[in-house]
């Protein structure tokens, strides 16, 4: 049987790091990307392909799509779209040099790769292509403004694309974790230095209060809702494998509470527990 190859962005940490050492365990051919060549040869060290991959140029991501396909000769089973970063601060504190700083990575970036494939998996006949959302893509927590818009921007995006791909045989698939062991927080800290300029901001009590606090000394208890990143890789395999994957495939009780809370409350009564969050 010939060995099915996958693509994945943000390899370095977390959710990508897993999901590429589940995945070549389980016999798939990974490539697994990182912003950075030092983690990419770290990722080497230990038996998998790997090569840099930077969302935020162009050349880059065209020049991953080379290496992939150099690689793969010219196919590509699947693509699982994980890289993103996060950019902490009151939605009023948010310069829109910001957003595009976190778009460029959490959408724009993704689309243009999922754009590149696309043609690659209509030729062969087949392929999965894999959003990374995440619990932030329902519903919205104080904070985290920046991040959500592209979540939400994301969900968007990848119900058309599902939508659209119906008459080929390309699967669009969402996976939509909640509360996973990451260095999400400790990355999104220079983010929030360069951008935020909390003293200055009327919130600054609140920062105090509460977000620095959250980002400089956080918390050594675990969340209660909290799974291990194997959770994740867990559905991706699913997701991956079934002959009719899901149109999303949710990641933690948090994630599934969210869905239901969403559907169900109004709009008041879904502020007032979000904001207990």
């Amino acid at each position: 049987m010939t060995q099915k190859s996958i693509l994945i962005t943000g390899c370095s940490s977390g959710i990508g790091l897993d999901a590429a050492r589940r995945l070549h365990a389980e016999g798939w051919r990974v490539l697994a990307t990182c912003r950075d060549a030092a983690d990419c040869a770290k990722l080497e060290a230990e038996g998998l392909e790997s090569f840099p991959l930077d969302l935020t140029k162009q050349s880059s991501i065209e020049d991953g799509v080379k290496e992939t396909l150099s690689r793969t000769g010219g196919t590509l089973d699947a693509l699982y779209n994980n890289a993103a970063f996060a950019c902490p601060g009151a939605v009023e504190d948010l310069p829109s040099g910001a957003l595009r700083e976190i778009f460029e990575v959490n959408l724009f970036g993704l689309q243009e790769l999922t754009r590149l494939i696309i043609p690659v998996m209509r030729a062969q006949g087949h392929g999965r292509i894999l959003q990374c959302s995440s619990v932030l893509g329902l519903v919205g927590i104080r904070w985290r403004g920046a991040y959500v818009a592209t979540k939400f921007a994301l969900e968007g995006l990848t119900d058309v694309l599902r939508l659209e791909m119906r008459d080929t045989a390309i699967k669009v698939i969402l996976i939509e974790p909640g509360p996973i062991p990451s260095n999400i927080r400790v990355n999104s800290i220079p983010h929030f230095e360069r951008w935020i300029d909390w003293k200055a901001s009327a919130r600054r009590a609140q920062y105090e209060a509460s977000l620095l606090k959250r980002l400089y000394e956080p918390s050594s208890k675990p969340d209660r809702f909290q799974l291990p990143a194997s959770a994740v890789s867990d559905k991706i395999l699913i997701a991956l494998t079934v002959a009719n994957p899901r149109a999303r495939y949710y990641v933690t009780k948090a994630t599934w509470i969210s869905a239901l809370s969403r559907r169900i409350l109004p709009p008041r009564l879904l502020d007032w527990v979000m904001a207990k969050a």
